[in-house]
C-alpha cells in the first residue's frame, strides 16, 4: 500500500522527544521529527509527513531505509561534502607564506606572485586562485612603497614629517 512504512521504531515516543529537544542541528531535527510523527498512535502516512516536513517522500523513505538497515545513528549522521580539490598545494602555499614574511623579497603584484610560482615551484595556477590564496587564505596585502620624484629633497620632507603633528591640530 503506498504512503504506508515498512519501519518499526525501536525507540518510545519519550526517547525521541527527548532527543528532538537536545538536536543540534535543523538535519536532526528533521530525521527525528519523522520517526516521532510515526511512532505515534495514530501515524500519518508518509506523503503527509512529507508534505509537512517540506521533503519529497523518497527522501524519507531513504532516512526510513538507513534507519532500518543501520540504526538511528547513522540515520542522522548528516554528511559532508569534502570540496574540491585545490590548485595549489598546502607544501606551496607554506612556501608563499615563508616568502611573503620576507621583507627583503616582497611581490609587487599578484601576477608577480604566480610568476614566483611558476618559475620557483612549477605550480601553474590561475591569477584568482592565487589573488583568493594570497589575500584570503593567508591574509597578505601586497603592499609597494608610493613613488616619490627624484627631485624631492629629503631633507625637506624630513622636517615636513616634524612640524605635521603642529599644523594638524589647528
Amino acid at each position: 500500500m503506498v504512503g504506508i512504512t515498512s519501519v518499526e521504531v525501536k525507540e518510545s515516543v519519550d526517547e525521541l522527544a527527548a532527543r528532538l529537544r537536545q538536536a543540534k542541528t535543523p538535519q536532526e531535527k528533521e530525521r527525528l521529527q519523522v520517526l516521532y510523527w510515526l511512532k505515534q498512535d495514530n501515524a500519518p502516512s508518509i506523503s503527509a509527513i512529507a508534505k509537512a516536513t517540506g521533503k519529497h517522500r523518497n527522501t524519507l523513505q531513504t532516512w526510513l531505509m538507513q534507519y532500518r538497515d543501520d540504526g538511528l545513528e547513522i540515520m542522522l549522521e548528516v554528511k559532508k561534502s569534502p570540496g574540491g580539490v585545490r590548485v595549489i598545494p598546502q607544501w606551496a602555499e607554506d612556501a608563499l607564506a615563508k616568502r611573503l614574511q620576507d621583507p627583503e623579497h616582497g611581490f609587487t603584484s599578484y601576477g608577480a606572485v604566480q610568476a614566483w610560482l611558476s618559475e620557483t615551484l612549477g605550480i601553474e595556477a590561475e591569477y584568482h586562485a592565487v589573488y583568493q590564496m594570497t589575500r584570503h587564505r593567508l591574509k597578505a596585502k601586497l603592499k609597494v612603497a608610493r613613488p616619490q620624484h627624484r627631485k624631492q629633497d629629503p631633507a625637506k620632507r624630513q622636517a615636513f614629517k616634524q612640524t605635521l603633528p603642529t599644523i594638524s591640530n589647528c
